[in-house]
């Protein structure tokens, strides 16, 4: 494999959005990103569960690794043309601890807490049906 896996839940319109940003990006340039719905995939590659992988965002390095949080968004970053710069800011020392802190306390959950309570909004109308 010589591109990055980014594994997102195109369920959420906030992670939706941004891949599609970046999506758009990486088609334009050519960059070695390939994005893949958690929903819609097997999750195996990646060793996770479908919740799991829904709490925060993840990618399959072309060596393998999974990684995920602040270095997925880094892989992203650095594959893409112009943005390099923000990969390398965002995992320097300091930065690094600050980025993780306010995705792993505040963002990620924050994101998840809203798409389980979609989940739920949906499964209700469904079942109301």
């Amino acid at each position: 494999m010589t591109e990055t896996c980014i594994l997102y839940n195109d369920r959420c319109p906030i992670c939706r959005a941004e891949i599609a940003h970046y999506r758009k990006r990486a088609a334009a340039t050519g960059a070695p990103l390939r994005f893949d719905d958690l929903n819609a995939v097997d999750l195996a590659p990646y060793a996770l569960t479908p919740d799991q992988a829904k709490r925060r965002m993840h990618a399959l390095t072309p060596e393998g690794r999974v990684i995920s949080g602040i270095p997925a968004f880094a892989a992203i970053w650095a594959a893409l043309p112009g943005m390099g710069w923000l990969a390398r800011l965002v995992m320097l020392p300091g930065i690094r601890q600050m980025a993780d802190l306010l995705y792993n306390r505040v963002a990620a959950p924050w994101l998840y807490s809203r798409q389980i309570k979609r989940e739920a909004a949906l499964a209700r109308a469904s079942d109301g049906a």
